[in-house]
Protein backbone atom coordinates (compact mmCIF):
# COMPACT_ATOMS: atom_id res chain seq x y z
CA UNK A 1 0.00 0.00 0.00
CA UNK A 2 1.39 3.37 -1.25
CA UNK A 3 1.59 6.08 1.21
CA UNK A 4 1.81 9.73 0.52
CA UNK A 5 2.43 11.99 3.66
CA UNK A 6 1.75 15.92 2.75
CA UNK A 7 5.19 17.79 1.33
CA UNK A 8 6.13 20.67 2.97
CA UNK A 9 9.31 22.58 1.77
CA UNK A 10 10.33 19.55 0.62
CA UNK A 11 9.83 17.36 3.98
CA UNK A 12 7.26 14.86 4.40
CA UNK A 13 4.70 15.91 7.34
CA UNK A 14 3.91 13.76 10.31
CA UNK A 15 0.13 12.51 10.31
CA UNK A 16 -1.88 10.69 13.03
CA UNK A 17 -4.87 10.40 10.73
CA UNK A 18 -4.95 8.97 7.22
CA UNK A 19 -6.94 8.95 4.26
CA UNK A 20 -6.88 5.20 2.69
CA UNK A 21 -8.04 4.45 -1.22
CA UNK A 22 -9.49 1.18 -1.37
CA UNK A 23 -9.65 -0.18 -5.07
CA UNK A 24 -12.80 0.40 -7.12
CA UNK A 25 -13.15 -2.83 -9.09
CA UNK A 26 -13.35 -4.50 -5.00
CA UNK A 27 -15.91 -1.72 -4.21
CA UNK A 28 -18.07 -2.64 -7.56
CA UNK A 29 -17.73 -6.40 -6.13
CA UNK A 30 -18.38 -6.07 -2.79
CA UNK A 31 -19.67 -2.89 -1.42
CA UNK A 32 -20.44 -3.50 1.99
CA UNK A 33 -17.25 -5.26 2.70
CA UNK A 34 -14.89 -2.54 1.09
CA UNK A 35 -16.96 0.32 2.98
CA UNK A 36 -16.00 -1.41 6.25
CA UNK A 37 -12.49 -2.03 5.59
CA UNK A 38 -12.28 1.68 4.75
CA UNK A 39 -13.78 2.90 7.60
CA UNK A 40 -11.47 0.34 9.57
CA UNK A 41 -8.46 1.74 7.89
CA UNK A 42 -9.16 5.40 8.24
CA UNK A 43 -10.05 4.51 11.86
CA UNK A 44 -6.93 2.53 12.84
CA UNK A 45 -8.35 -0.16 13.66
CA UNK A 46 -7.21 -2.69 10.80
CA UNK A 47 -3.78 -2.84 9.22
CA UNK A 48 -3.99 -3.00 5.47
CA UNK A 49 -0.94 -3.54 4.45
CA UNK A 50 -1.92 -7.16 3.57
CA UNK A 51 -4.61 -6.27 1.74
CA UNK A 52 -4.72 -6.01 -1.97
CA UNK A 53 -8.07 -3.82 -1.92
CA UNK A 54 -6.05 -0.96 -0.26
CA UNK A 55 -3.74 1.04 -2.79
CA UNK A 56 -2.72 3.91 -0.89
CA UNK A 57 -3.46 6.44 2.13
CA UNK A 58 -2.94 9.77 2.24
CA UNK A 59 -1.91 11.94 5.47
CA UNK A 60 -4.53 14.29 6.81
CA UNK A 61 -3.14 17.96 6.83
CA UNK A 62 -2.90 20.14 10.19
CA UNK A 63 -3.82 23.51 10.12
CA UNK A 64 -0.18 24.24 11.20
CA UNK A 65 0.88 22.18 8.35
CA UNK A 66 -0.97 23.80 5.87
CA UNK A 67 0.42 27.29 6.81
CA UNK A 68 4.08 25.96 6.82
CA UNK A 69 3.28 24.71 3.14
CA UNK A 70 1.77 28.56 1.70
CA UNK A 71 4.76 30.18 4.30
CA UNK A 72 7.27 27.51 2.24
CA UNK A 73 5.88 28.43 -0.99
CA UNK A 74 6.81 31.62 -0.36
CA UNK A 75 10.11 31.86 0.31
CA UNK A 76 10.80 29.13 -2.58
CA UNK A 77 9.19 31.77 -4.94
CA UNK A 78 11.10 34.26 -4.48
CA UNK A 79 13.91 32.80 -5.36
CA UNK A 80 12.44 30.75 -8.84
CA UNK A 81 11.31 34.56 -9.97
CA UNK A 82 14.96 35.52 -10.99
CA UNK A 83 14.80 31.98 -13.12
CA UNK A 84 14.33 32.77 -17.23
CA UNK A 85 12.15 31.92 -18.94
CA UNK A 86 14.62 29.72 -21.03
CA UNK A 87 14.83 27.82 -17.81
CA UNK A 88 11.38 27.73 -16.63
CA UNK A 89 10.37 25.87 -19.93
CA UNK A 90 13.15 23.88 -20.00
CA UNK A 91 11.85 23.24 -16.21
CA UNK A 92 8.31 21.93 -17.98
CA UNK A 93 10.13 19.78 -20.77
CA UNK A 94 12.07 17.67 -17.99
CA UNK A 95 8.19 17.44 -16.31
CA UNK A 96 7.09 16.00 -19.17
CA UNK A 97 9.54 13.78 -19.60
CA UNK A 98 9.22 11.99 -16.02
CA UNK A 99 5.47 11.76 -16.93
CA UNK A 100 5.99 9.61 -20.10
CA UNK A 101 8.13 7.64 -18.15
CA UNK A 102 5.68 6.90 -16.00
CA UNK A 103 2.15 6.83 -18.20
CA UNK A 104 1.65 2.91 -17.17
CA UNK A 105 1.73 3.65 -13.73
CA UNK A 106 -0.42 6.72 -14.20
CA UNK A 107 -3.02 4.75 -15.39
CA UNK A 108 -3.06 2.00 -13.63
CA UNK A 109 -3.69 4.96 -10.08
CA UNK A 110 -6.21 6.44 -11.90
CA UNK A 111 -8.02 2.83 -12.94
CA UNK A 112 -7.60 1.89 -9.35
CA UNK A 113 -9.77 5.54 -8.12
CA UNK A 114 -12.17 4.55 -10.87
CA UNK A 115 -11.26 5.66 -14.21
CA UNK A 116 -12.12 3.83 -17.03
CA UNK A 117 -8.79 2.73 -18.44
CA UNK A 118 -9.91 5.05 -21.48
CA UNK A 119 -10.81 7.49 -20.09
CA UNK A 120 -7.35 7.78 -17.99
CA UNK A 121 -5.69 7.79 -21.21
CA UNK A 122 -7.29 11.15 -22.48
CA UNK A 123 -6.73 12.45 -18.90
CA UNK A 124 -2.95 12.01 -19.30
CA UNK A 125 -2.92 13.14 -22.64
CA UNK A 126 -4.92 16.72 -21.79
CA UNK A 127 -2.56 16.57 -18.06
CA UNK A 128 0.67 16.58 -21.09
CA UNK A 129 -0.75 18.58 -23.59
CA UNK A 130 1.20 22.34 -21.77
CA UNK A 131 4.45 20.83 -21.38
CA UNK A 132 4.37 19.29 -25.19
CA UNK A 133 7.12 20.96 -27.29
CA UNK A 134 3.99 22.78 -28.77
CA UNK A 135 2.63 24.06 -25.33
CA UNK A 136 6.16 25.21 -24.11
CA UNK A 137 6.21 26.82 -27.69
CA UNK A 138 3.02 28.64 -26.90
CA UNK A 139 3.93 29.40 -23.74
CA UNK A 140 7.49 31.15 -23.76
CA UNK A 141 5.65 33.33 -26.85
CA UNK A 142 2.79 34.62 -24.16
CA UNK A 143 5.82 35.50 -21.30
CA UNK A 144 7.79 37.37 -23.14
CA UNK A 145 7.17 39.69 -26.52
CA UNK A 146 10.32 42.00 -27.53
CA UNK A 147 10.18 44.84 -30.10
CA UNK A 148 11.86 47.92 -31.34
CA UNK A 149 10.63 51.30 -31.51
CA UNK A 150 12.53 54.24 -32.80
CA UNK A 151 15.74 54.28 -29.70
CA UNK A 152 13.85 51.94 -27.27
CA UNK A 153 13.47 48.34 -26.76
CA UNK A 154 10.04 47.39 -26.18
CA UNK A 155 8.99 44.55 -24.11
CA UNK A 156 6.18 42.82 -22.95
CA UNK A 157 6.71 40.35 -20.32
CA UNK A 158 4.10 38.24 -18.05
CA UNK A 159 5.49 38.55 -14.47
CA UNK A 160 4.50 35.91 -11.90
CA UNK A 161 1.27 36.63 -8.98
CA UNK A 162 3.53 34.68 -6.39
CA UNK A 163 1.95 31.70 -4.81
CA UNK A 164 -0.79 29.65 -6.45
CA UNK A 165 -3.07 27.50 -4.46
CA UNK A 166 -5.12 24.54 -6.11
CA UNK A 167 -7.88 23.26 -5.49
CA UNK A 168 -8.96 20.57 -7.91
CA UNK A 169 -12.20 19.19 -8.17
CA UNK A 170 -13.20 15.07 -6.70
CA UNK A 171 -14.36 14.05 -10.45
CA UNK A 172 -10.77 13.98 -12.31
CA UNK A 173 -8.48 15.91 -9.31
CA UNK A 174 -4.64 14.66 -10.48
CA UNK A 175 -4.91 15.41 -14.28
CA UNK A 176 -6.74 18.91 -13.90
CA UNK A 177 -4.07 19.94 -10.84
CA UNK A 178 -1.21 19.52 -13.13
CA UNK A 179 -2.72 22.38 -15.42
CA UNK A 180 -0.64 24.32 -11.98
CA UNK A 181 2.48 23.50 -14.40
CA UNK A 182 1.76 26.24 -16.37
CA UNK A 183 2.20 28.53 -13.09
CA UNK A 184 5.30 26.94 -12.67
CA UNK A 185 6.84 28.13 -15.72
CA UNK A 186 5.23 31.13 -15.25
CA UNK A 187 7.68 31.81 -12.30
CA UNK A 188 5.12 30.90 -9.15
CA UNK A 189 5.19 28.47 -6.59
CA UNK A 190 2.39 26.00 -5.74
CA UNK A 191 0.52 23.99 -2.95
CA UNK A 192 -1.56 21.79 -4.27
CA UNK A 193 -4.79 19.69 -2.06
CA UNK A 194 -5.36 16.36 -2.65
CA UNK A 195 -8.91 15.94 -2.39
CA UNK A 196 -10.09 13.92 0.06
CA UNK A 197 -12.55 12.06 -1.72
CA UNK A 198 -9.86 10.68 -3.99
CA UNK A 199 -6.59 11.52 -3.03
CA UNK A 200 -4.10 8.65 -4.01
CA UNK A 201 -3.26 9.64 -7.45
CA UNK A 202 -2.88 13.47 -6.79
CA UNK A 203 -0.68 12.92 -4.40
CA UNK A 204 1.24 10.52 -6.36
CA UNK A 205 1.34 12.63 -9.71
CA UNK A 206 3.29 15.90 -7.43
CA UNK A 207 5.53 13.94 -5.47
CA UNK A 208 6.37 11.15 -7.72
CA UNK A 209 6.77 13.26 -10.72
CA UNK A 210 6.65 16.92 -10.34
CA UNK A 211 8.40 17.32 -7.26
CA UNK A 212 11.60 14.79 -8.68
CA UNK A 213 11.68 16.65 -11.88
CA UNK A 214 12.35 19.90 -9.98
CA UNK A 215 14.77 18.50 -7.46
CA UNK A 216 16.96 17.18 -10.39
CA UNK A 217 16.56 20.54 -12.09
CA UNK A 218 17.86 22.14 -8.85
CA UNK A 219 14.76 24.35 -8.17
CA UNK A 220 14.19 25.40 -4.72
CA UNK A 221 12.99 23.50 -1.95
CA UNK A 222 9.37 24.56 -1.47
CA UNK A 223 8.61 25.22 -4.46
CA UNK A 224 5.94 22.44 -4.67
CA UNK A 225 3.88 21.45 -1.91
CA UNK A 226 0.73 18.99 -1.04
CA UNK A 227 -1.53 18.82 1.70
CA UNK A 228 -4.87 17.10 2.35
CA UNK A 229 -7.82 18.43 4.32
CA UNK A 230 -11.23 19.28 4.42
CA UNK A 231 -12.20 21.90 1.45
CA UNK A 232 -13.81 24.60 3.12
CA UNK A 233 -11.61 24.69 5.93
CA UNK A 234 -8.83 24.90 3.57
CA UNK A 235 -9.74 27.37 1.65
CA UNK A 236 -10.55 29.63 4.22
CA UNK A 237 -7.23 29.09 5.60
CA UNK A 238 -5.72 30.46 2.56
CA UNK A 239 -7.67 32.93 1.58
CA UNK A 240 -6.78 34.43 5.06
CA UNK A 241 -3.00 33.92 5.04
CA UNK A 242 -0.70 36.70 4.12
CA UNK A 243 1.27 33.99 1.99
CA UNK A 244 -1.42 33.43 -0.90
CA UNK A 245 -2.26 35.03 -3.88
CA UNK A 246 -3.95 33.06 -6.45
CA UNK A 247 -6.58 30.45 -6.46
CA UNK A 248 -6.94 27.25 -9.13
CA UNK A 249 -10.47 26.43 -7.69
CA UNK A 250 -12.29 23.45 -9.80
CA UNK A 251 -15.74 22.34 -8.67
CA UNK A 252 -19.52 23.88 -9.30
CA UNK A 253 -20.71 26.96 -10.16
CA UNK A 254 -22.73 27.19 -7.43
CA UNK A 255 -19.84 27.02 -5.07
CA UNK A 256 -17.58 28.53 -7.38
CA UNK A 257 -18.86 31.89 -8.13
CA UNK A 258 -18.90 33.23 -4.59
CA UNK A 259 -15.42 31.54 -4.12
CA UNK A 260 -14.11 33.97 -6.60
CA UNK A 261 -16.05 36.50 -5.37
CA UNK A 262 -14.33 36.29 -2.04
CA UNK A 263 -10.81 36.24 -2.98
CA UNK A 264 -11.74 39.23 -4.99
CA UNK A 265 -12.95 41.07 -2.16
CA UNK A 266 -9.61 40.13 -0.62
CA UNK A 267 -7.60 41.66 -3.41
CA UNK A 268 -6.97 37.68 -4.49
CA UNK A 269 -7.29 36.26 -8.12
CA UNK A 270 -8.89 33.30 -8.75
CA UNK A 271 -8.67 30.92 -11.90
CA UNK A 272 -12.32 29.65 -12.08
CA UNK A 273 -12.85 25.89 -13.94
CA UNK A 274 -16.49 25.39 -13.05
CA UNK A 275 -19.45 23.26 -14.64
CA UNK A 276 -20.21 23.07 -17.94
CA UNK A 277 -23.33 23.03 -20.51
CA UNK A 278 -21.55 21.91 -23.63
CA UNK A 279 -23.58 22.26 -26.90
CA UNK A 280 -22.84 20.50 -30.47
CA UNK A 281 -24.20 22.10 -33.48
CA UNK A 282 -24.67 19.40 -36.25
CA UNK A 283 -25.30 20.89 -39.49
CA UNK A 284 -27.31 19.53 -42.35
CA UNK A 285 -24.17 18.68 -44.20
CA UNK A 286 -21.97 17.05 -41.20
CA UNK A 287 -20.31 13.63 -41.82
CA UNK A 288 -22.99 12.35 -39.77
CA UNK A 289 -20.85 8.91 -38.85
CA UNK A 290 -18.34 11.11 -37.56
CA UNK A 291 -20.41 13.87 -35.37
CA UNK A 292 -22.61 10.63 -33.82
CA UNK A 293 -18.89 9.18 -32.99
CA UNK A 294 -18.38 12.65 -31.17
CA UNK A 295 -21.69 12.39 -29.68
CA UNK A 296 -20.87 9.41 -27.98
CA UNK A 297 -18.29 11.18 -26.10
CA UNK A 298 -21.29 12.60 -23.59
CA UNK A 299 -21.45 9.57 -22.03
CA UNK A 300 -17.50 9.30 -21.12
CA UNK A 301 -17.43 8.44 -17.54
CA UNK A 302 -21.10 8.32 -17.77
CA UNK A 303 -21.01 12.10 -18.41
CA UNK A 304 -19.55 13.20 -15.35
CA UNK A 305 -17.30 15.10 -17.31
CA UNK A 306 -17.23 18.92 -17.52
CA UNK A 307 -16.22 19.30 -21.01
CA UNK A 308 -18.50 16.01 -22.39
CA UNK A 309 -21.24 17.54 -24.62
CA UNK A 310 -24.53 17.53 -22.93
CA UNK A 311 -26.92 18.79 -25.52
CA UNK A 312 -26.70 18.80 -29.64
CA UNK A 313 -28.65 21.23 -32.06
CA UNK A 314 -29.35 18.81 -34.96
CA UNK A 315 -30.55 20.21 -38.42
CA UNK A 316 -33.80 18.83 -39.37
CA UNK A 317 -32.92 17.28 -42.40
CA UNK A 318 -30.48 15.24 -40.72
CA UNK A 319 -31.95 14.83 -36.77
CA UNK A 320 -33.77 11.09 -37.85
CA UNK A 321 -30.53 9.92 -39.32
CA UNK A 322 -28.31 10.72 -36.35
CA UNK A 323 -30.74 10.07 -33.60
CA UNK A 324 -30.74 6.52 -35.52
CA UNK A 325 -26.97 6.31 -35.66
CA UNK A 326 -26.64 7.46 -32.20
CA UNK A 327 -28.85 4.78 -30.94
CA UNK A 328 -27.41 1.48 -32.68
CA UNK A 329 -23.80 2.99 -31.61
CA UNK A 330 -24.73 3.36 -27.81
CA UNK A 331 -26.47 -0.05 -27.41
CA UNK A 332 -22.07 -0.73 -27.55
CA UNK A 333 -21.47 0.96 -24.59
CA UNK A 334 -21.79 -1.15 -21.52
CA UNK A 335 -20.25 -0.85 -17.60
CA UNK A 336 -17.91 -2.65 -16.69
CA UNK A 337 -14.48 -2.93 -14.14
CA UNK A 338 -12.68 0.46 -14.98
CA UNK A 339 -9.43 -1.91 -15.84
CA UNK A 340 -11.47 -3.30 -18.52
CA UNK A 341 -10.05 -2.05 -21.86
CA UNK A 342 -13.50 -1.61 -23.53
CA UNK A 343 -15.04 0.10 -20.67
CA UNK A 344 -15.86 4.03 -20.50
CA UNK A 345 -19.18 4.27 -18.19
CA UNK A 346 -18.17 4.87 -14.42
CA UNK A 347 -20.20 4.63 -11.74
CA UNK A 348 -22.37 7.37 -11.11
CA UNK A 349 -22.98 9.19 -8.02
CA UNK A 350 -26.33 11.42 -8.52
CA UNK A 351 -28.34 8.86 -9.92
CA UNK A 352 -31.35 10.11 -7.99
CA UNK A 353 -30.42 13.60 -9.25
CA UNK A 354 -30.50 11.64 -12.82
CA UNK A 355 -34.04 10.61 -12.62
CA UNK A 356 -35.68 13.59 -11.10
CA UNK A 357 -34.14 15.64 -14.55
CA UNK A 358 -35.37 12.69 -16.82
CA UNK A 359 -39.10 12.83 -15.37
CA UNK A 360 -39.02 16.79 -15.40
CA UNK A 361 -38.06 16.60 -18.96
CA UNK A 362 -40.42 14.26 -20.11
CA UNK A 363 -43.14 15.75 -18.52
CA UNK A 364 -42.36 19.05 -19.94
CA UNK A 365 -42.78 17.50 -23.76
CA UNK A 366 -39.27 15.83 -24.24
CA UNK A 367 -39.27 12.18 -25.64
CA UNK A 368 -36.97 9.75 -24.38
CA UNK A 369 -35.29 8.10 -26.82
CA UNK A 370 -33.37 5.33 -25.15
CA UNK A 371 -31.90 4.48 -22.08
CA UNK A 372 -33.24 5.57 -18.61
CA UNK A 373 -32.39 3.60 -16.20
CA UNK A 374 -30.25 2.10 -13.08
CA UNK A 375 -28.00 -1.03 -14.18
CA UNK A 376 -25.42 -3.49 -12.42
CA UNK A 377 -21.58 -4.15 -13.57
CA UNK A 378 -23.21 -6.45 -15.84
CA UNK A 379 -25.43 -4.03 -17.72
CA UNK A 380 -28.48 -5.59 -16.29
CA UNK A 381 -31.61 -3.33 -15.27
CA UNK A 382 -31.15 -3.62 -11.28
CA UNK A 383 -32.46 -1.49 -8.78
CA UNK A 384 -29.26 -0.88 -6.53
CA UNK A 385 -26.64 -0.62 -9.76
CA UNK A 386 -23.69 1.50 -9.50
CA UNK A 387 -24.51 2.42 -13.31
CA UNK A 388 -27.10 4.42 -15.33
CA UNK A 389 -27.65 3.27 -18.81
CA UNK A 390 -26.85 5.67 -21.71
CA UNK A 391 -29.62 7.76 -21.90
CA UNK A 392 -31.00 10.23 -24.66
CA UNK A 393 -34.22 12.57 -25.02
CA UNK A 394 -35.46 14.35 -27.91
CA UNK A 395 -36.87 17.97 -27.89
CA UNK A 396 -38.40 19.29 -30.63
CA UNK A 397 -38.29 23.32 -31.14
CA UNK A 398 -35.74 25.71 -29.67
CA UNK A 399 -38.40 27.61 -27.61
CA UNK A 400 -39.17 24.22 -25.46
CA UNK A 401 -35.86 23.54 -25.36
CA UNK A 402 -34.71 26.77 -23.70
CA UNK A 403 -37.75 26.02 -20.67
CA UNK A 404 -36.30 22.62 -19.79
CA UNK A 405 -33.85 22.58 -17.08
CA UNK A 406 -32.35 19.01 -18.58
CA UNK A 407 -30.90 21.33 -21.54
CA UNK A 408 -30.04 25.17 -19.83
CA UNK A 409 -28.42 23.37 -16.68
CA UNK A 410 -25.42 21.12 -16.57
CA UNK A 411 -26.18 17.18 -16.01
CA UNK A 412 -23.52 15.60 -14.84
CA UNK A 413 -24.90 12.12 -15.54
CA UNK A 414 -25.40 9.76 -19.06
CA UNK A 415 -28.02 12.36 -20.53
CA UNK A 416 -27.88 13.84 -23.55
CA UNK A 417 -30.36 16.25 -25.14
CA UNK A 418 -31.08 16.17 -28.85
CA UNK A 419 -32.34 19.28 -29.77
CA UNK A 420 -34.27 19.69 -33.18
CA UNK A 421 -34.90 23.15 -34.09
CA UNK A 422 -38.41 24.33 -35.81
CA UNK A 423 -37.28 24.71 -39.73
CA UNK A 424 -37.75 28.69 -40.42
CA UNK A 425 -37.51 30.35 -43.95
CA UNK A 426 -34.48 29.45 -45.42
CA UNK A 427 -31.16 28.06 -43.89
CA UNK A 428 -29.42 31.51 -42.91
CA UNK A 429 -32.36 32.38 -40.93
CA UNK A 430 -32.26 29.23 -38.93
CA UNK A 431 -28.11 29.05 -38.34
CA UNK A 432 -28.52 32.51 -36.62
CA UNK A 433 -31.39 31.07 -34.64
CA UNK A 434 -29.15 28.17 -33.55
CA UNK A 435 -26.05 30.28 -32.74
CA UNK A 436 -28.37 32.44 -31.09
CA UNK A 437 -29.60 29.62 -29.06
CA UNK A 438 -26.47 28.45 -27.90
CA UNK A 439 -24.65 31.62 -26.90
CA UNK A 440 -28.27 32.22 -24.46
CA UNK A 441 -26.12 29.15 -22.77
CA UNK A 442 -25.45 30.90 -19.36
CA UNK A 443 -22.36 27.95 -18.94
CA UNK A 444 -19.49 28.70 -21.67
CA UNK A 445 -17.01 25.83 -21.53
CA UNK A 446 -16.73 24.38 -24.90
CA UNK A 447 -19.23 23.79 -27.69
CA UNK A 448 -18.07 22.38 -31.19
CA UNK A 449 -20.12 22.02 -34.86
CA UNK A 450 -20.21 19.70 -37.26
CA UNK A 451 -20.38 21.13 -40.70
CA UNK A 452 -18.72 21.22 -44.44
CA UNK A 453 -20.05 24.45 -45.05
CA UNK A 454 -17.11 26.89 -44.82
CA UNK A 455 -19.87 29.70 -44.28
CA UNK A 456 -21.60 28.19 -41.84
CA UNK A 457 -17.88 27.26 -39.98
CA UNK A 458 -17.21 31.10 -39.84
CA UNK A 459 -21.02 32.09 -38.95
CA UNK A 460 -20.31 30.06 -35.82
CA UNK A 461 -16.95 30.79 -34.89
CA UNK A 462 -17.63 34.40 -35.18
CA UNK A 463 -21.12 34.59 -34.05
CA UNK A 464 -20.39 31.80 -30.87
CA UNK A 465 -19.14 34.72 -27.86
CA UNK A 466 -19.73 32.41 -24.56
CA UNK A 467 -16.87 29.82 -25.48
CA UNK A 468 -13.66 29.77 -23.86
CA UNK A 469 -12.95 26.52 -27.09
CA UNK A 470 -14.48 25.85 -30.13
CA UNK A 471 -13.98 23.04 -31.67
CA UNK A 472 -14.83 22.20 -35.52
CA UNK A 473 -15.61 18.65 -36.91
CA UNK A 474 -13.52 17.00 -33.75
CA UNK A 475 -13.44 15.50 -31.01
CA UNK A 476 -15.47 17.59 -28.65
CA UNK A 477 -13.70 16.42 -25.49
CA UNK A 478 -9.86 15.92 -27.07
CA UNK A 479 -6.63 17.41 -27.03
CA UNK A 480 -6.64 20.08 -30.23
CA UNK A 481 -2.07 21.04 -30.29
CA UNK A 482 -2.26 24.30 -29.12
CA UNK A 483 -5.79 24.84 -27.96
CA UNK A 484 -6.90 25.39 -24.17
CA UNK A 485 -7.34 22.11 -22.70
CA UNK A 486 -9.29 24.30 -20.26
CA UNK A 487 -11.53 27.83 -19.70
CA UNK A 488 -14.75 29.20 -20.24
CA UNK A 489 -17.36 32.05 -19.80
CA UNK A 490 -20.07 32.58 -17.50
CA UNK A 491 -21.01 29.83 -15.06
CA UNK A 492 -18.20 27.95 -16.56
CA UNK A 493 -15.43 30.85 -15.82
CA UNK A 494 -16.95 33.50 -13.96
CA UNK A 495 -16.64 37.33 -15.19
CA UNK A 496 -13.29 37.02 -15.91
CA UNK A 497 -13.37 33.47 -17.90
CA UNK A 498 -12.02 32.85 -20.87
CA UNK A 499 -9.88 29.72 -22.34
CA UNK A 500 -7.00 29.07 -19.76
CA UNK A 501 -3.76 29.45 -20.55
CA UNK A 502 -2.45 28.74 -16.56
CA UNK A 503 0.84 30.81 -17.32
CA UNK A 504 -1.30 33.72 -18.56
CA UNK A 505 -4.23 33.11 -15.46
CA UNK A 506 -1.00 33.17 -13.23
CA UNK A 507 0.35 36.09 -13.75
CA UNK A 508 0.42 40.07 -14.97
CA UNK A 509 1.30 42.04 -17.94
CA UNK A 510 4.17 44.35 -17.53
CA UNK A 511 5.55 46.56 -20.22
CA UNK A 512 9.11 47.69 -20.29
CA UNK A 513 10.88 50.56 -22.50
CA UNK A 514 14.45 50.60 -22.58
CA UNK A 515 15.80 53.87 -24.48
CA UNK A 516 19.21 54.55 -25.96
CA UNK A 517 20.01 57.69 -26.47
CA UNK A 518 16.70 59.33 -26.39
CA UNK A 519 16.33 62.62 -24.87
CA UNK A 520 13.81 62.52 -22.14
CA UNK A 521 12.51 65.90 -22.20
CA UNK A 522 11.96 65.59 -26.02
CA UNK A 523 10.37 62.17 -25.61
CA UNK A 524 7.71 63.59 -23.12
CA UNK A 525 6.00 65.18 -26.44
CA UNK A 526 6.86 62.03 -28.75
CA UNK A 527 3.48 60.71 -30.33
CA UNK A 528 2.63 57.39 -31.43
CA UNK A 529 4.28 57.05 -34.61
CA UNK A 530 7.28 57.96 -33.05
CA UNK A 531 7.50 61.82 -34.35
CA UNK A 532 8.58 64.19 -32.30
CA UNK A 533 6.58 68.18 -32.93
CA UNK A 534 8.48 70.83 -32.93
Amino acid sequence: METYPSLIDGADGEHDKWIHVVRTSAMLADEIGCLRLKRGLDRGTIDGVRDDRAVGRVGISSREQIDRAAAAARRAQREWADASVTDRIELGRRINEVMRKNIDRFIEYLVAEGHPRRFAELEIAVAMEGTSELGLELTRAQLEQIGHVGGRQTRLVRKPDGVVCVHPPHNAPAANSLLAIGALIAGNAVVVKAPRSAPLTTAWAWRELVYPALCDFGAPRGLVNVVCGEPNAVLRQWLDSDDTDNLMFFGDSARGIPVGRDWFNRGKKTVLELSGNDGVLIWRDAEAELAVEALREAYYGSGQVCMAPNFAVVHPDIADTVISRLADTVRTMRPGMPEDRTTVLSPVFKSAEFFQTLEQAVAGGAETLFGGHRIDVEGNVSDVGFFLEPTAIRVDGLALADRLDVVRKETFFPLLSIVVPERRDDDQTLLRACVGFMNGNRYGLRNSLWSRDAHVIETFCGGMNNSGTLKVNDSHIGVSPGVATHGGTGLSGGPYGGANYPALGTSHLQAISIATEVRPRRAIFEVADGATPS
